[in-house]
Order: structure tokens, then sequence, then C-alpha cells
């Protein structure tokens, strides 16, 4: 019995997807449930799993097609067998050896057949991978088999794939051919000029990457952003995460990061100066009464920022882990449309790879973003005295169509309030 593979139900407010890769190929046994084939949205990577036990007998859209819901993607034969056919005769014996001989078909049949088990058993390996680790795995050639998955069921993650990935390039080189002799070379005159490794790559954008420009693009077209600066002393912050950090994560199961603060900050200041927390549709203004704050995530495929839903309500260990699972989940290619949808106020944090200072580009239709940098020792004068303190520079961009410079300012103002004097986060002065 032929059973259609279609295209899963897509999340709402996207038209299509972009079939990126197959995981199976035809004649390859497929388990229910088993991923076929990877999509492609703006945002989110999908998973076309098998209805059926069964040999997929047929592939009708190949990969880099935009495909959209329902539409006819492949076909599987629940009946179908990957075993070769053995009804080739049995061989005669030749005279003089005892021995039968293998003839030509079948021994074509049978190396067939072994390719076709050990593709399927590569395959089989490889669908145990979730996306980032496939990705990792090609990148480096890793053969999908070679690694052991430390995920759910024997899942290969990307931990995995990048570990196995530094093995291999730990391994010594093979050591250079030996030296032609100079009267063995051949008299040929290279010219100085000539040149090695110009050569060029064309690659087209991802459907993540040109959603990202699109809307970048659109941010800095439609909005009157401006940027305003600022420095926070981050000493009792730190000493307050030296204090407590192991009875936290010991309480909480995760660790006491930075982020919890910034966010616990903004949301304060945000209360204080509710058009930061506004948005424009047309004419209006939209003031918006909850604060979901998203957190930039930076993965392999671009920039995304997940929302945690009504984070005012929030405590700090609720941020924390809500902040760690969006970033797995995101890296890990399984985060949803749903996931990355609204938001009314964004963080993104430079610091981590080194930013020193920046100017984070709002995240629209939101009327501003928050940008944290790196945190460095640096000599502050305190009451007369030089010392040297953690000070990381802050970034506000907003949209002055509806924010106010005086505005801006006295909200990046009551952050480093907050961050100073943490006491402030719990007494809501």
């Amino acid at each position: 019995m032929s059973v259609e593979i279609r295209v899963p139900q897509l999340p709402e407010s996207v038209a299509d997807a972009t079939l990126v890769a197959w995981r199976k190929q035809p004649g390859e046994r497929v388990s229910r449930d088993e991923n076929l084939a990877d999509l492609e949205t703006d945002k989110v990577m999908l998973e076309v799993p098998a209805p059926v036990n069964g040999v997929l007998r047929e592939i009708k859209v190949q990969g880099g097609t935009s495909v959209k819901t329902g539409e006819l993607l492949a076909v599987i034969d629940e009946t179908a067998s990957t075993t070769a056919s053995a009804a080739a005769p049995a061989p005669s014996v030749a005279a003089g050896n005892g021995k039968a001989p293998l003839p030509a078909a079948a021994a074509g049949s049978a190396s067939a057949a072994s390719s076709v088990s050990a593709a399927s058993s590569a395959s089989a390996a490889s669908s145990r991978a979730g996306p980032a680790a496939r990705r990792v795995m090609e990148q480096n050639n890793l053969a999908p088999g070679s690694i052991a998955g430390s995920g759910p069921g024997g899942q290969v993650t990307k931990n995995d794939a990048v570990a196995a990935a530094a093995t291999a390039a730990a391994v010594p080189a093979a050591p250079p051919a030996p030296a032609v002799p100079a009267a063995a070379k051949p008299a040929v005159s290279v010219p100085a000029t000539a040149r090695t490794g110009r050569s060029e790559q064309r690659v087209p954008m991802t459907r993540l990457r040109a959603r990202i420009a699109e809307r970048l693009i659109q941010a800095q077209s439609t909005q009157a952003l401006l940027t305003t600066f600022n420095e926070v002393d981050l000493t009792a912050v730190q000493e307050l995460r030296a204090r407590y950090k192991d009875s936290f994560e010991k309480k909480h199961g995760v660790k006491l990061g930075f982020m919890s603060f910034f966010v616990k900050a903004s949301i304060e200041a945000l209360k204080r100066f509710p058009v930061v927390n506004a948005a424009v549709e047309n004419n209006d203004i939209i003031y918006h009464e909850y604060f979901d704050i998203g957190v930039a995530v930076s993965t392999e495929r671009g920039l995304m920022v997940p929302v945690l839903r009504d984070a005012d309500a929030m405590s700090f260990a609720d941020v924390e882990s809500g902040i760690a699972d969006y970033a797995a989940r995101a890296r890990a290619g399984s985060i949803t449309l749903e996931d990355l949808t609204g938001g009314t106020f964004s963080i993104t944090n430079g610091g981590i790879f080194g930013s020193l200072m920046s100017t984070p580009i709002v995240n629209a239709p939101q009327s501003a973003i928050l940008g944290m940098h790196k945190i460095q020792q640096r000599p502050m004068a305190v009451n007369g005295q030089v010392v040297i303190r953690p000070m990381m520079y802050l970034a506000v961009t907003y949209d002055h169509r509806i924010i106010d410079g005086r505005e801006a300012v006295q909200f990046l103002v009551a952050i480093k309030d907050c961050l100073e004097d943490p006491g402030r986060l719990l007494l809501g002065v």
C-alpha cells in the first residue's frame, strides 16, 4: 500500500517553506515518526515525520524547492522491502575446485544490497541527530554512525557533534609526501604572479537570514532610530551573584546569570516609562500593559529573539530557566514560531562576543531595544578615590517618533540605578 507524504501544516502567518534536505533516499527503509526531511521557514526549522513503517519509494520534490502546506513530497510503500531480489538461480559448482563461483548479476545484487544496508544504517544514525548536530556533522565530514549520542533515546546533540569534530581535528595529519629530488623536478617555469586559493563560492541566503535582512532594513527605513549610551558599575551585582550563586543553583537547578538582573531592571524602568514599552501602528500609539521581553539568542542559522511572556510575574529563577530553555531549543533547531512571536521590548548581549559598544537595531514593531556589552575592569573615581570597578557600557536604541530623548536617557538611568543597587529590584523603588 502506498502512503503519500505531504508538507505538514505550517505555522500561522507562514505561507511557504523551503525543503532543505532529505534525510532518506528512495529504497531506504523508514520507521514511523522518523524524520524524513527538514523544512526551513522564515524563523524555525520543521521536520517531516514518516506516518508509517515502510520503504521510501519515490521523492517528488528535490532539496532547495519552495513548498506549501499539503504539497506532495514523497511516497512510502508499506509492503516493499529493501532486500535485493533473490530470484536468481543457485549457481552450479565449478568443476575442479568444489566452490560455487558467484555470477556477475548475483555479485552486483549482493553489492547493491550491502550498499543499501550501509546507507540505511548511516541514514538511521543521522536521523537520530537534531538539525544543528547534522549541520556540524556535514560541515566537518563526520560519518553519522561514528558519534555516540547523549540525548534522549541516543539522539546526537550539537555538543556531541562539536566534540567529535574537535577530536577529529586533533588527530595528527598524515606526513607530507617526500620532496622530489631537484634533478627529477620538471623544468616548468611558474610566473611569479601566479596565485592559488582565489576561488569564490556563491551560496543563497537561508530563509532565516533573508528574513533577518528584510526586517533590519524595514526597521531602519520606517522608524526614526536613535541611540543613547550610559555605563553601569556592576560591583553590587557581581557580589550578589558570588554570594548566592551556589545556593541559587542548588535550589533552582539553574545558574544565576547576569541576564535575569537586566531583565528585571528593564521591567522596572519600563514601568516608569511606559512609552518605551509601546509600539506605533499607523497614527496610533499602542501602550502595552504587559511585559513580554525578547532576549536575543545567537544560533548557527542567525539571530533569534524568543520572548519571555509576562516577565514581570517571573522570578529570577524563572527568567534564567526560560532563557536557558529557549537558547537550547533555538540552537537545536526545535524552537517554535510561537516562541518568537510578539514581544514588547528586547535585550541583546553583544558582550559575550567581546563587543565593548554597539548600536543595536530595534526589533520592529517594538520601539526600543537594550544593548549589553563586555564587562571591563576600568579605573573609576568613587568618593574622590580612584578604584578599579567592573564597568559595562549600556545602549538603548529607540524610535524617536514616540520616545523623546529625555525619556530614553531617564529610562537608561533607571536601569543603571537598579543594577548598581539591586535592592531596588526587591523593593520596587
